[in-house]
């Protein structure tokens, strides 16, 4: 039995939207939701570019963005497409040639912003280059780029405007037989993109990619990100996310699923149930976790571990978490597995012996659901 059957009031019911592909990763539907970010190296240095890709791929993102900005970037991508371990997606920005250049080049998706690619006619040259050579678009509408005639319109970027500008471009697309899109409506204000969001989502069934723009750097970016995503995918909206920090893509891409970990949306790798600690610690929680969330960066399968500091809260927390530890007196604390107090061990050897069990649950884990599939 499920823990959202026996608690309904964990349940998220997602918003229900038709399914496009993004190379070989499903967007939309039942699929589950992709972890993006966008690689930060220029677009011409290849094997930069490269490894990028590869780190953010290694720490779990189903899809990396990348910047087409100039002709000699789109020559790179074709090489990028082919090394990458993960569908590429073009990010085009005022001309649309780089566009059609990326879709030769490979790219899975493409990345337009209705407010700065041009007039309809260029617009329709993407379409056809995108659908001769499959690959997907996705509308990237933003409040700093919207188009002209809607700032004029409303005076000033709200969500009725951004919701219109991206009608107006799904309108575009349909309007040439093209209904492999999604579509962003970001904006670095919180409440803007929120409502934005929500507008857009009550008005088509198209896959929605959710995003705060320009966020901030590691702190402030995941505080704004955290509020603004974590309450659209509470409220079920949502298929691809991107969180937008000033710092490493990997660190995008980790924030990304902590955020849908914290909401049982997706689950990869450890989840680390820590007390801030305080005198009554036997141990030290703050250098432990640090150091475990170091060690245990390899493990992929989803599972549980709680490090408590002392014997308050910590073996009632260890009943929910494959694998804990709380601390308790004369340097050494107590082992919990599967929620069952196992063995103490002493604080010296506690690190090594957590990886070392938390290994092994991993193992154990990932032979059962061989086994089931």
């Amino acid at each position: 039995m499920s823990l959202n059957h026996v608690r309904p009031w964990r349940n998220i019911y997602r918003r229900k939207s038709r399914q496009i592909m993004v190379g070989n990763v499903p967007v939309g539907g039942d699929a589950p939701i992709a972890v993006q970010t966008m690689t930060n190296t220029l677009t011409t240095d290849v094997a930069g570019t490269v490894a990028q890709v590869q780190a953010a791929a290694e720490a779990g993102a189903d899809i990396v963005r990348v910047s087409v900005p100039d002709e000699a970037s789109s020559k790179a991508l074709k090489e990028i497409v082919r090394e990458s371990p993960v569908p590429i997606v073009a990010d085009i920005h005022f001309h649309y040639r780089r566009g059609i250049e990326a879709a030769e080049a490979g790219a899975a998706c493409l990345r337009i912003n209705p407010g700065n690619i041009g007039d309809e006619k260029r617009v329709k040259e993407v379409i056809k280059a995108a659908r001769d050579h499959n690959c997907s678009i996705r509308i990237g509408v933003n409040a700093g780029s919207l188009e002209k005639h809607l700032l004029e319109k409303y005076g000033e970027p709200c969500p009725d405007a951004m919701v219109e500008s991206g009608l107006e471009h799904i309108r575009i697309l349909q309007d040439n037989d093209f209904h492999e899109f999604k579509i962003s409506v970001k904006a670095s204000d919180v409440f803007l993109s929120a409502a934005a969001y929500q507008g857009i989502a009550e008005a088509t069934d198209a896959p929605i990619h959710l995003g705060i723009t320009e966020a901030g750097g590691l702190v402030s970016g995941t505080i704004k990100s955290a509020i603004g995503l974590g309450n659209l995918l509470w409220m079920g909206i949502g298929d691809t996310i991107r969180v937008s920090l000033s710092a490493d893509p990997v660190e995008e891409v980790k924030v990304g699923y902590e955020i849908l970990k914290s909401l049982g949306l997706r689950h990869r790798g450890v989840n680390i149930i820590s007390c801030p600690s305080c005198a009554r610690q036997g141990f030290d929680v703050i250098k432990t976790v640090e150091e475990l969330e170091q060690r245990l960066e390899h493990i992929k399968t989803p599972m549980s571990l709680s490090i408590i500091g002392c014997v308050v809260n910590g073996p009632g927390e260890a009943l929910m978490t494959d694998v804990g530890f709380t601390g308790g007196g004369a340097g050494s604390g107590m082992v919990y597995l599967a929620g069952k107090a196992s063995h103490k061990m002493s604080n010296e050897q506690m690190i090594e012996h957590i990886v070392e069990e938390v290994e092994k649950k991993a193992a154990e884990l990932d032979a059962a659901q061989e086994a089931a599939e």
